[in-house]
This record gives structure tokens, C-alpha cells and sequence, in this order.
């Protein structure tokens, strides 16, 4: 049964967001904030800073509570502050502005170093496309020939907004082009467009919970699968949204 999961500020927890509302370019609240190195003019990557793993995050109206594992927490509605911050993401420039608020204060105490929450355009700290897809089939085979055998409870190690439950391992990628309906438990129904499978990075070694490393999984996959001109192997693939239908009240 399809699922659906995202973080609401890039590179913390991705967790699962049961009764999201989703359109056109996505689940909304799927990473509109970032944390940023203002004196470095970055962003936030999780593969550089698996600590912001163990951040958790809720969305509540305009009110983002961000919670750490030992309990302490920042909640408050992120007021922009009327500065504004270039950043290279991916090699493309992202326009932030920064925010004022307890949740910056936070994150630079549990990351042990300065950083400020921004908030992005829709979409610009989003690596891929508005939604990414991952098949259980396909997480099942990795999980055989890697070994790691919880993979099925691991999912979030993926990041894929959602989880569809297959048969055959890598179907997904015949789809590339075709749109496909999906019906998504406490979503609705979705028509989208299957795009460009995913090229993968060490994020994956990263414990979804704990940040730690320590699988095997991208050298598996290196070892099995179709890469890229930069040696990144392909796993799930993008979609955009081309039609979407309320979940019926119950």
C-alpha cells in the first residue's frame, strides 16, 4: 500500500506524513525551510551533517517545532527577517531569506556550529523532482544482496516521498514516461508521471534514525546497478504530480 514521508526542513528526520495534502508541485510542506552557513553561503547537506538526521519536525499551520533526541525543543511561527542569502545548491542559486526565531539557536547548539533557518521558494532545496518513488520489491532485492536484511523497516534511508509496494524488483524504471495511478492511504488519488530514475549518493549509509554510518548499501548498489557519468548509482525514480483527487472524509 503506497505510503508517503518527507521532511519539513531539508536533511532532518524524513518521516512519515499520513493525511499530507499534495498538488501540483508535491506535498505541501516538503522542505520549505533549510538550515544554512551564512559565512559560507551554504546549505545544509544531510551526507555533511548527519546530525541533523536526529532532528525531528512538525508543521502545525505556520508553527515549526523542531525537537532533538534528548527532548529539548524550539517551536514558534519562522518570521522572516528581511535578509536574504544566495546559496549554491547543487550548482544552481538558491534565493533564501532568513528567519528569526528560537529554532536557529537550536540547531547551531545540536550541530555545534552557527547556522540560521531559511526559508526557500517551493521546490528549491529539493534535489529531483516534486515526488520520488521507491518499490518494495526493489528495496527487497537490495536488501539480499547487501545483507542488510532491515532494510524493509529502513525505507526513510531513501528519502522518497513515497513507498509503493510491488512485485518485481526495478519495475518502476520500465514506467518512465507513463503516468500512473496511485492511491495513497489518508491522500487521495494521484496521477503522476513517471521521470529520470535517481542517482544515489552516501546518504543511504546513514541509520534514518541515529545518523550513524554504517551499511553497505551504496557499495551494493555501485556494484549491481546501472550509474551515471559520475559513478552514482540509480535507485527509485522522480515523478511529477499531473493530477490529484482529495482523500474522501471519513
Amino acid at each position: 500500500m503506497p505510503s508517503i514521508g518527507f521532511a519539513h526542513i531539508k536533511g532532518t528526520r524524513h518521516e512519515a506524513r499520513p493525511g499530507a495534502i499534495v498538488d501540483a508541485q508535491g506535498p505541501v510542506g516538503d522542505r520549505p525551510f533549510c538550515f544554512v552557513d551564512v559565512e559560507r553561503a551554504q546549505v545544509l547537506k544531510t551526507v555533511q551533517n548527519p546530525r541533523l538526521i536526529r532532528m525531528t519536525t512538525s508543521l502545525v499551520d505556520d508553527t515549526l517545532t523542531v525537537t532533538l533526541p534528548d527532548g529539548r525543543s524550539a517551536s514558534g511561527v519562522p518570521a522572516g527577517s528581511g535578509e536574504r542569502l544566495t546559496c549554491s545548491y547543487w550548482k544552481r542559486p538558491v534565493d533564501l531569506e532568513l528567519t528569526d526565531g528560537p529554532h536557529s539557536a537550536l540547531a547551531s547548539e545540536w550541530l555545534g556550529k552557527s547556522v540560521r533557518l531559511a526559508r526557500a521558494h517551493r521546490g528549491d532545496v529539493i534535489y529531483g523532482a516534486g515526488l520520488s518513488i521507491v518499490t518494495t520489491a526493489s528495496m527487497r532485492e537490495l536488501a539480499d544482496q547487501s545483507g542488510h536484511h532491515e532494510l524493509q523497516d529502513e525505507a526513510a534511508r531513501f528519502r522518497a516521498t513515497l513507498v509503493l509496494d510491488t512485485d518485481e524488483p526495478f519495475i518502476e524504471e520500465t514506467w518512465r514516461g507513463r503516468d500512473v495511478m496511485l492511491n495513497v492511504p489518508d491522500v487521495g488519488a494521484l496521477r503522476v508521471r513517471i521521470g529520470e530514475p535517481i542517482a544515489r549518493c552516501a546518504i543511504l549509509d546513514l541509520d534514518p534514525i541515529t545518523g550513524e554510518r554504517g551499511s553497505n548499501l551504496l557499495k551494493t548498489l555501485v556494484a549491481s546497478r546501472p550509474r551515471n557519468e559520475a559513478g552514482e548509482p540509480y535507485f527509485g525514480v522522480n515523478a511529477e504530480v499531473i493530477e490529484t483527487s482529495a482523500a474522501p472524509d471519513t
